[in-house]
C-alpha cells in the first residue's frame, strides 16, 4: 500500500532553533537585546511574522519595527542552516519510506526559500515530491489549505500528517486527517493536551505507525 505522508519541518525533521535564535539575536544586537534558546522554541510554529511579533514583545521593543524586522529576518534566514541538524533516525527513516515507494511532502510555516535551502543543505530534498512553505499560499497553518494542497500534489492513497506542535495538530484536525505527533520537537504543552492519533519519540517507529493509522482523505 502506497501512502501519502506529509511532514512539518522545524521541530519535526530538523532542529533549527539554534540558527533561528542566531538570526533573531543578530537583529536584536543593535538594541542591546537577546532572546534565549528556550524563548526561540516557544516562538516557533506560526511563521516569521508571528515569530517577530513574539520576539519584539519579549524584549519590549516597539511593534513599529515589525515590518523591517520581518524583511531582515527573511533575508538572513536564507543561509541560516549551519547549526541545523536532523533529529536522530530522520535520514534513515525518510530513505526507507522513499525506497518503499511512499509519496512524501513538506508542509511548513517556514518561508519556502529558506525551507528549500535547509532541505538542500541537509540532503533531504530528493526524498520529497512536493514542498509547501508559509508563503506558498495567502494563508498558512493552521489553515488547512497548505496541507490539503500538499496531499493533492501527492496524488491518491491513504494519508497522514507528521508534526511536532499544537499548530500541526490543529491543521490536521482542520483537514480531517490522522496526525502523528513527534514528541521531541517544539511543542509548548503536554502531549496529552495535543490532539493526536499517535505519538512517537523515535523516528524508527514512524513507518509502522504510518502504515497502521493512515486513512483516505
Amino acid at each position: 500500500m502506497t501512502l501519502r505522508i506529509v511532514f512539518d519541518l522545524d521541530g519535526t525533521l530538523i532542529d533549527s532553533a539554534p540558527d533561528i535564535q542566531g538570526v533573531a539575536n543578530a537583529l536584536l544586537a543593535p538594541y542591546g537585546m537577546q532572546i534565549t534558546l528556550a524563548q526561540t522554541h516557544s516562538f516557533v510554529g506560526n511563521g516569521v511574522p508571528v515569530f517577530v511579533t513574539r520576539m519584539l514583545e519579549a524584549v519590549e521593543l516597539p511593534q513599529q519595527l515589525h515590518g523591517d524586522m520581518v524583511e531582515a529576518f527573511k533575508a538572513a534566514y536564507l543561509t541560516a542552516h549551519h547549526d541545523t541538524v536532523l533529529y536522530p533516525q530522520v535520514g534513515q527513516t525518510l530513505k526507507a519510506l522513499h525506497d518503499d515507494g511512499h509519496a512524501l511532502g513538506i508542509c511548513t510555516n517556514k518561508p519556502l526559500a529558506p525551507c528549500m535551502a535547509a532541505m538542500d543543505h541537509l540532503s533531504l530534498s530528493p526524498y520529497f515530491q512536493t514542498f509547501w512553505g508559509g508563503d506558498s499560499l495567502p494563508v498558512s497553518k493552521p489553515d488547512p489549505a497548505p496541507l490539503l494542497a500538499a496531499f493533492k500534489a501527492l496524488g491518491a492513497g491513504p494519508c497522514i500528517y507528521v508534526g511536532d506542535s499544537e499548530v500541526d495538530a490543529q491543521t490536521a484536525q482542520a483537514c480531517g486527517v490522522p496526525f502523528l505527533l513527534f514528541t521531541e520537537g517544539y511543542r509548548k504543552t503536554e502531549v496529552s493536551d495535543i490532539p493526536h492519533t499517535a505519538a512517537f519519540s523515535d523516528f524508527a517507529a514512524l513507518p509502522e505507525l504510518a502504515m497502521r493509522y493512515a486513512e483516505p482523505l
